[in-house]
């Protein structure tokens, strides 16, 4: 069975992954009772790598639900960030950081049988998001060059409050055309028009609409945390769209199904038993 990497690349890219593999775990654990590990999930779980310059986003994904589902060892962080500014992400921390990311990446795809793709998941805004996930994806082309390399990109509106913003989306533009195979670009003010449509339609009381308050197109509710946050719905939406496309993927069609939502509780025992299940056959193997 073909096997995917994804690959998170600063806060944004970490949000966006986090309520890709909330999601991703909630609809199988829809089909999968039991929480096994099972030859539909393979293709995702612990099959990632997070990178990011700050230490926020991640170490609060090690604090919740998730945490079970995530080789600590795969994960790399710094305390200072990157100020916003690409050439500190991609020339500064890339150089810093080259080998060790080189090395998650190679145990990552280690754990495949059959690699079929990288995805990769950032920002264009911000200085790691731009600056490192261009680096990284520059390595992943040379490092493995015959493997596809498919890229989130997601690119700020015109009234983004960053003034590099749209310096650093040009540069790193610039690097999306040099190493990527295929790039979903997807921009912060489409995403706000959408989650605003969504919600007056679910308000409006109109007969014969198909979108539920608690949608998980826009709602993380029973996934990770009772409060949500401000980009929780943006944030859902990449994520569906993304598991939509690895489900395809992956050719796992019950995967990619409509799922009622799960408590936090539920969401952490599903991880819990899929990793020490994959452990298991690990050793066994």
């Amino acid at each position: 069975m073909t096997q995917s990497v994804v690959v998170q690349v600063g806060q944004c890219g970490n949000q966006v992954g986090c309520r890709f593999w909330d999601l991703a775990l909630r609809e199988h654990a829809h089909v999968n009772k039991k929480g096994l590990y099972d030859e539909a999930l393979s293709s995702f779980f612990r099959n990632a790598v997070l990178v990011d310059m700050e230490e926020g986003v991640v170490n609060e994904i090690l604090q919740g639900p998730l945490r079970e589902v995530f080789d600590s060892t795969q994960l790399l962080t710094d305390v200072s960030g990157s100020g916003n500014n690409w050439a500190v992400g991609h020339m500064t921390y890339g150089s810093a950081y080259r080998e060790q990311i080189v090395d998650k990446l190679r145990k990552a795809v280690e754990h495949c049988d059959c690699l079929q793709c990288f995805f990769l998941i950032h920002s264009m805004g911000g200085g790691t998001g731009s600056g490192l996930g261009t680096r990284v994806l520059s390595l992943l082309e040379e490092e493995f060059p015959e493997v596809c390399r498919i890229v989130t990109s997601i690119y700020p509106s015109a009234e983004d409050d960053v003034i590099t913003s749209p310096y650093n989306s040009v540069l790193a533009m610039r690097e999306l055309t040099e190493h990527a195979d295929c790039v979903l670009p997807i921009e912060n003010q489409s995403l706000v028009d959408i989650v605003d449509k969504i919600k007056r339609m679910s308000h409006s009381g109109k007969p014969g609409l198909v979108i539920k308050r608690d949608s998980t197109i826009i709602s993380g509710q029973g996934g990770l945390s009772g409060a949500e946050k401000p980009f929780d719905a943006m944030n859902n939406i990449v994520a569906n769209l993304l598991l939509n496309i690895t489900s395809e993927v992956a050719d796992c069609s019950h995967l990619n199904t409509a799922q009622p939502s799960m408590s936090v509780g539920e969401t952490t025992e599903a991880a819990k038993l899929m990793r020490a299940s994959a452990e298991g056959m690990e050793t066994y193997l």
